[in-house]
């Protein structure tokens, strides 16, 4: 099969290689998806440049964090989905830049044909993740404040819609006129261009100094400190993500005195299901708190439903091909793209 892979840490136009690698077999608890489609990650350029990882995978090695494709082989245990349509995980998130994935049945979710391409690959991590966020962690309500932080991006327009559709009053972020329009029409209330108007300012006026019940921050470090400034009381401040500068997200960066002075809940949101055995293992080893296959499905099943009746939508930038990977994921690392950016198979 062929297969994008790193052989030394780089930018991706100078070390992403094309191979021809053998088949991979899944083993038990895996599956394997021959890939239709492959939707790129911000996160997906660590794999390339080398930058901050939580786990470092030895060289080469193909980046790549999810997949659409339908299973055609299984290991025991897994035999239910041969032949189905599925969004997937590849195994210890990498190896998703190929024509064939291995990928742990845990995190495979069904996805119908009702859905076409390329918006069907668009979906999984951007709704999963916005809905962990606004549902599970904050609990919105209708009638609530939420402000959204790069909401043109995959993760940030799939929140603008998700709080839209839950009744809440949305304030959305974004660094160019176009993407503040795609916010505005994705139904944001207030939409703001953070490169000529202080958010936080924009913000407090429009809420009589209150401030917002919830923050979606998907970029950490460099609007951490002024949206916690327009935080309401007993707000709750979300930590999606570090993208303003990834090295943060393994230092102490947060004062504890500010968020006591602030009175509000800060909730960590990661995306990454696994069985109950691997995440007692994962919990009584590094402390962390996996998802559970049942709050996957009932995402899933949820924001499929919201799709098909038309109420939100996967936002796709732009599709390439294959063999345009490299082009485009250097794109993403220069902040050139909007929504999700989808390579066909």
């Amino acid at each position: 099969m062929r297969t994008w892979r790193t052989h030394e840490y780089g930018e991706p136009l100078e070390v992403l290689s094309l191979d021809t690698v053998p088949v991979p077999e899944p083993e038990a608890g895996e599956v394997r998806v021959r890939v239709q489609a492959i939707p790129l990650n911000l996160n997906d350029l660590e794999r390339i440049t080398g930058g901050n990882m939580m786990v470092r995978p030895e060289l080469p090695y193909a980046p790549g964090m999810e997949v659409l494709g339908v299973v055609d082989a299984c290991g025991a245990g897994a035999e239910s989905w041969q032949g189905t349509r599925v969004v997937a995980m590849p195994k210890q998130a990498f190896g998703g830049y190929a024509e064939l994935a291995i990928c742990p049945a845990i995190s495979v979710f069904s996805m119908p044909e009702s859905i076409p391409l390329p918006g069907a690959a668009a979906i999984y991590f951007p709704f999963h993740l916005a809905w962990l966020g606004l549902f599970d962690r904050a609990d919105l309500q209708a009638g609530e404040t939420v402000l959204i932080h790069a909401a043109a991006g995959g993760a940030g327009s799939a929140a603008v819609q998700l709080a839209v559709n839950a009744g809440a009053r949305v304030f959305a972020t974004a660094g160019t006129d176009e993407k503040v329009a795609l916010c505005r029409e994705l139904g944001a209330h207030v939409s703001i261009n953070y490169t000529d108007a202080d958010f936080a300012e924009v913000v407090m006026a429009e809420t009589q100094n209150r401030g917002v019940d919830v923050v979606f921050d998907t970029v950490g470090d460099a609007v951490m400190e002024q949206s916690m400034q327009c935080t309401a009381y007993n707000g709750r401040y979300l930590m999606m993500g570090f993208a303003s500068d990834k090295t943060k997200a393994d230092e102490p960066f947060i004062v504890p005195r500010r968020v006591a002075a602030g009175n509000l809940k800060l909730c960590g949101v990661l995306l990454a299901y696994a069985a109950p055995e691997m995440a007692s293992i994962v919990k009584q080893a590094m402390g962390f708190n996996f998802l559970s296959r049942d709050l996957g499905e009932h995402i899933t099943e949820s924001v499929i439903d919201l799709i098909l009746a038309g109420k939100v939508r996967p936002v796709v930038g732009s599709v390439v091909d294959f063999e345009e990977i490299p082009a485009a994921i250097d794109a993403m690392a220069r902040r050139e793209t909007t929504g999700r950016t989808i390579a066909t198979v």
